[in-house]
């Protein structure tokens, strides 16, 4: 499968193949619609690096679900940066949760070259997912403290600090 330039006009047919891709498992079909060393972040299996890592990951997908459903919407690029919003429901497969329909919403953020995505990443509340998956409270917060304490040292979350420091020294503080 080779994808078509994806300037700002074509990125809803390329977000269109990537949801097309995922509901019917063709991991290489969804894999070939990033550069070879594109990245994909997925909220909840992490970072994937390169096409065989992106299309490992989508077979993770389903190990744990069926019946993947992604919808984009509101769909703005510029031709080297997009966003969607977007609705994903899938069947889960999971012990406790089997046969669950969880359906959670997010958005979506991807740089696009030549055509192609070269980094996807997404944010949505995972908490809202893992509620719906029957997860027991004290287990839902465990894995949100770890998500919480990972994006604390993240290379964003430590220049935002920064950034925010430096605000604060050289002007009044308004908080």
């Amino acid at each position: 499968m080779v994808a078509e330039a994806a300037p700002g006009a074509a990125l809803p047919a390329l977000l269109g193949r990537l949801a097309r891709a995922a509901a019917a498992r063709d991991a290489q079909g969804f894999a070939v619609l990033f550069t070879p060393d594109g990245r994909y972040h997925d909220g909840f299996f992490g970072l994937h690096e390169g096409r065989a890592a992106i299309a490992a990951m989508l077979d993770r997908f389903h190990a744990g679900g069926e019946a993947f459903f992604w919808q984009f919407d509101d769909v703005v690029a510029n031709g080297e940066l997009g966003y969607a919003r977007y609705v994903f429901s899938y069947r889960s497969c999971g012990p406790g949760s089997n046969g669950q329909v969880v359906v959670f919403e997010g958005i979506a953020q991807l740089r696009l070259r030549d055509g192609l995505i070269a980094e996807y990443d997404e944010a949505f509340d995972r908490g809202v997912a893992f509620t719906q998956l029957g997860y027991e409270p004290a287990r839902i917060g465990k894995l949100l403290e770890r998500y919480a304490r990972a994006f604390a040292s993240s290379p964003t979350a430590q220049a935002h600090l920064a950034a925010r420091a430096e605000r604060r020294e050289g002007a009044p503080d308004k908080e």
